[in-house]
């Protein structure tokens, strides 16, 4: 089902709690973070921040937008007010914030895909040089009520999707490499390293162009979910970590994913190719998210 069409180089999907939806437009003529009715049918921009990627929101209702232009945390209301909440991390400067997931701590954490947008992108779309530009992607965790931030890991070839699955690991993605990693954490710090958990690339897709995992997140059941963007589909990886499915999409580009309400087992796609959102009956429902 075609849930919503005309948005421009959708990111970020979030269910709202009446059942409403927030994505966000990339396309730099947009650059916003849009509302849109339960029933897709209608819709309007809560913000212009720029070039806003991924989004969150917690339990007070307040959203945090990953915006790639101006690299920054924003901390926004539905009202249309944001702010910056991070910049930097450890004195470094952010350069993409990407995607990012609220832990069981109440922390944010947050992907730092290693590149400017303007170094890797011309007019919205992969340099013809994307697979030679030098990359140092990130993952970070900023504590809101403290203001506190600090590294995971780096060396990243592209950090993008971000989860925390049902056994309180988190998941982080890799889009040059197809590689989802995980982590093990003890009070907000990794314990014991990166580990490989799975990879998403399908063998036997030959055609040409930038492909890899983008957004993800958990079912209820422990599956997880990954949109890899150039290769047209969701792949599912099973508690082990092997592909136990693809949903083939209409699109080439996905870009995120999220669960519809509890009940309705279906999942909602957005797809940067013909810049639409689009619902798939499958059968399972969201794993809780941390808010």
């Amino acid at each position: 089902m075609i849930f919503t069409t005309d948005l421009a180089l959708p990111e970020g999907p979030v269910l709202l709690e009446d059942g409403s939806w927030l994505v966000t437009e990339l396309d730099l003529r947009r650059g916003t973070v849009t509302w849109i009715s339960a029933d897709g049918s209608s819709k309007r921009p809560v913000a212009k921040t720029g070039r806003p990627n991924g989004l969150a929101v917690d339990r007070a209702g307040v959203i945090w937008v990953a915006e790639s232009l101006d690299p920054a945390l924003l901390r926004l209301e539905l009202s249309g007010e944001f702010s910056p909440a991070l910049t930097e991390c450890e004195g470094v400067p952010l350069l993409w914030p990407n995607d990012l997931a609220f832990g069981p701590d109440g922390a944010i954490y947050l992907t730092d895909s290693g590149v400017l947008v303007g170094d890797f992108l011309d007019d919205g779309r992969p340099r013809d040089d994307w697979a030679t530009i030098q990359l140092r992607g990130r993952v970070l965790r900023f504590d809101p009520r403290t203001g506190e931030a600090w590294f995971l890991d780096d060396g990243y070839q592209f950090t993008n999707g971000i989860a925390f699955g049902p056994d309180g690991l988190l998941y982080v993605n890799e889009t040059m490499t197809g590689n989802v990693y995980r982590y093990r954490l003890r009070d907000g710090r990794v314990e014991g390293g990166r580990e490989l958990f799975g990879n998403v690339l399908d063998p036997a897709y030959a055609k040409p162009g930038l492909r890899g995992p983008d957004g993800m997140k958990f079912s209820a059941d422990g599956r997880l979910w990954v949109t890899v963007f150039g290769q047209g589909d969701v792949t599912v990886l099973g508690a082990d970590g092997a592909v136990v499915d693809r949903v083939e999409l209409v699109g080439r580009a996905p870009t995120n994913i999220a669960f519809g309400p509890p009940g309705s087992g279906r999942i909602y796609v957005v797809e940067d190719e013909l810049g639409q959102m689009e619902a798939y009956d499958v059968g399972a429902d969201g794993l809780a998210l941390h808010g």
